[in-house]
């Protein structure tokens, strides 16, 4: 009994840890590095919340989705529409200043039409597996970025590839996240607000994964992405699950989409192409598929380090060559993607797997190693 209450204060003194920690983060990072910085931080927290809904339909349930962006796409362009004076151009008799909705009604109306599409895009593809799947979900993120883009005519409703600026930002009973606000006798600027509002959101992602993931539906995910022949012969539903999981994962991303479109006040159809869907599902197999904590790891990691590769390749260059050579982009991605190629030499299971997965991949090797 003993043992046991001593778990459990241990458990809840590196929550209370942690939970200072993040709170003082935001001062931590304005204070060594600056508030550039700290705006990376906030978009590697946004980041961190696209990373766990694309976790559920591929580390939970193994469906491979290679056009997960577009639900970001939806969530961003739905508060973009909704908290702008854009619709006063397409609409001038309706809207004749534009609609201008709080962000807590604009939320939920988000997740549900981003979940929406996203059973819009699973249902077609039930049958599909592997491949063909990763094939049928590119072309419909694709799909979604070419409308966004050319749905200036003959109604102006996304304005193109030139987006649509001018998005209210993010308030909270009253309180404008976009100035400097002061609060319990501390003086907040807008990127350390942003950045709480973004940690109360990536921990309640983190909350909802952790109760799926060890409820019967996260069970049953885990039975699909390992046999779907023989969890359909145990009585799964298949289809419905998978449906589910596709429209849970679409729902995180179009919240995330619409915290994002508050917090930049302007998208366009570039902010949503393939590469960015690729970074994100680079984030959950390189942190760990399935492993809550190892795709947080994975976020982090792949927001922040293109960055520090970004500000750092130029100056290392000066000072070894007296001139940059090779293109800071260029070379960023090169050793990006060189550092992506070791770690699933080395680490395939992920930086930060789970312990089913570890046991899996270490199953697999040992026929392997006595043959």
């Amino acid at each position: 009994m003993q043992n046991a209450r001593e778990v459990v204060f241990r458990r809840l003194n590196k929550r209370i840890v942690l939970i200072a920690v993040l709170l003082l983060l935001p001062f931590a990072v304005d204070a060594l590095l600056g508030r550039g910085w700290l705006r990376i931080v906030d978009f590697a927290m946004l980041y961190i919340m696209l990373a766990l809904g694309l976790n559920i339909v591929v580390g939970y349930a193994g469906l491979l989705d290679l056009g997960y962006i577009a639900f970001f796409a939806v969530g961003a362009y739905c508060y973009a529409l909704s908290a702008s004076p854009h619709l006063a151009i397409a609409f001038p008799r309706l809207f004749p200043d534009g609609v201008h909705l709080s962000i807590f009604i604009v939320l939920p109306v988000s997740a549900l039409l981003a979940g929406g599409m996203g059973v819009l895009l699973g249902a077609p593809t039930l049958k599909l597996r592997g491949d063909y799947l990763a094939i049928v979900t590119l072309g419909f993120g694709e799909i979604i970025r070419i409308f966004m883009n050319n749905l200036n005519a003959p109604l102006n409703l996304t304005n193109g590839p030139q987006g649509i600026s001018r998005i209210d930002p993010i308030s909270i009973a009253g309180i404008s996240l976009n100035a400097t606000q002061r609060i319990f006798g501390f003086t907040l600027p807008s990127v350390h607000l942003y950045f709480y509002l973004f940690l109360f959101f990536a921990g309640l992602v983190v909350f909802v994964s952790q109760r799926l993931e060890r409820s019967r539906i996260g069970r049953a995910w885990m039975a699909i992405r390992e046999d779907e022949i023989a969890a359909s012969a145990m009585g799964i539903n298949t289809r419905n699950l998978k449906l589910l999981a596709f429209a849970m994962g679409a729902a995180f991303g179009g919240i995330s989409g619409t915290l994002f479109a508050g917090f930049q006040g302007f998208v366009s159809p570039e902010s949503f192409s393939l590469m960015e869907s690729v970074m994100v599902l680079c984030m959950v197999v390189l942190g760990g598929m399935g492993h809550i904590y190892g795709v947080i790891l994975g976020g982090l990691l792949l927001a922040l380090l293109p960055e520090l590769l970004r500000h750092s390749v130029v100056p290392v260059q000066q000072a070894l060559f007296g001139k940059t050579i090779i293109d800071p982009e260029s070379l960023r991605m090169l050793l990006f993607g060189f550092a992506l190629i070791l770690v699933m030499l080395y680490r395939p299971a992920g930086l930060w797997p789970s312990r089913v997965r570890r046991r899996e991949l270490s199953s697999d090797e040992r026929p392997n190693e006595s043959a």
